[in-house]
């Protein structure tokens, strides 16, 4: 005889996407996230899992000035301290519960609390916070700050910004994204020693004071068709150069996100939509 349907509920959960940026959403706000690293990387396999570049999780804040918390976790199974992609698919989450009033509200992340906003066309605005460039923020295994650091890979060597997003991120300047060796070099520079723990590559391609092509290389899952967080350090780097305006369209392989930052002092604002895919449940 078949199991009551009651007893055969699993775990239930939403499949979203920023700009092509997956995830798996899980409401956590009653009882603790009940999968361990190997069973999110088994969750996160596109071929016998669900499939995601991260997953997020939905909690209760315990910032008193925050009215939820989120976690993230790369599709291998390790934690992450920010998702800009992410941020905006916990607000509409959010906002199709219910739970998401008009107005700014604060959301207590990995790496600190944000501001989301969902805007009268649907588009999700966040404050990503100021861009911290000081090595031991990034962090970066090096003495003296620096628009531009140098490491050599294979007898090549590669000019790079490096800033915080609230996760590490390496910036480089390339002449076209689309061509840009990002599976061949951007894990390598993941990985450098320069980058004690790790870091995001992105290669950016400037096509105009407000206008940038990038691709990114995420730490812990490969490249992504877009990332937020990346495309908030590309402008940070090439803003504090002087290569670009304050307001900049990043254009990404899955779409395009809207970034401001007029500089130092002043947080970095990220705005862009969101995409419900599916609901699911996942079987015990």
């Amino acid at each position: 005889m078949a199991a009551p349907a009651k007893a055969r509920r699993g775990l239930a959960f939403t499949k979203m996407h920023g700009i092509g940026n997956d995830f798996v959403l899980i409401d956590c706000r009653a009882a603790p996230l009940p999968l361990d690293a190997v069973a999110i990387r088994a969750l996160g396999d596109r071929h016998r899992g669900v499939g995601f570049d991260q997953l997020l999780t939905i909690e209760p804040a315990r910032d008193g000035s925050c009215a939820f918390a989120y976690g993230i976790w790369n599709s291998d199974g390790t934690p992450a301290l920010q998702c800009g992609n992410g941020v905006r698919c916990v607000a509409a989450w959010l906002h199709r519960d219910g739970a998401l009033p008009a107005g700014p509200l604060r959301l207590e992340g990995p790496a600190g609390p944000v501001a989301v906003e969902r805007l009268d066309d649907g588009r999700i605005r966040v404050d990503m916070g100021e861009p911290r460039f000081a090595p031991a923020a990034v962090p970066l295994a090096v003495d003296a700050e620096s628009d531009t650091y140098l490491l050599e890979l294979d007898g090549e060597t590669i000019a790079l910004g490096a800033v915080s997003m609230g996760n590490p991120h390496a910036v480089i300047e390339v002449a076209d994204a689309a061509a840009a060796p990002v599976a061949r070099i951007g894990p390598r520079i993941a990985q450098a020693p320069l980058f004690p723990r790790d870091c995001n590559v992105g290669f950016a391609e400037l096509r105009g004071r407000a206008a940038i092509g990038l691709r990114v290389w995420e730490r812990g899952a490969g490249e992504t068709l877009a990332c937020g967080s990346g495309a908030c350090a590309a402008v940070a780097v090439l803003r504090r150069r002087g290569r670009v305006d304050a307001a900049v369209r990043v254009t990404l392989p899955g779409g395009e996100l809207d970034i401001h930052w007029t500089g130092p002092g002043a947080s970095l604002w990220m705005t862009g939509p969101t995409a419900f895919v599916f609901d699911g449940e996942l079987t015990p």
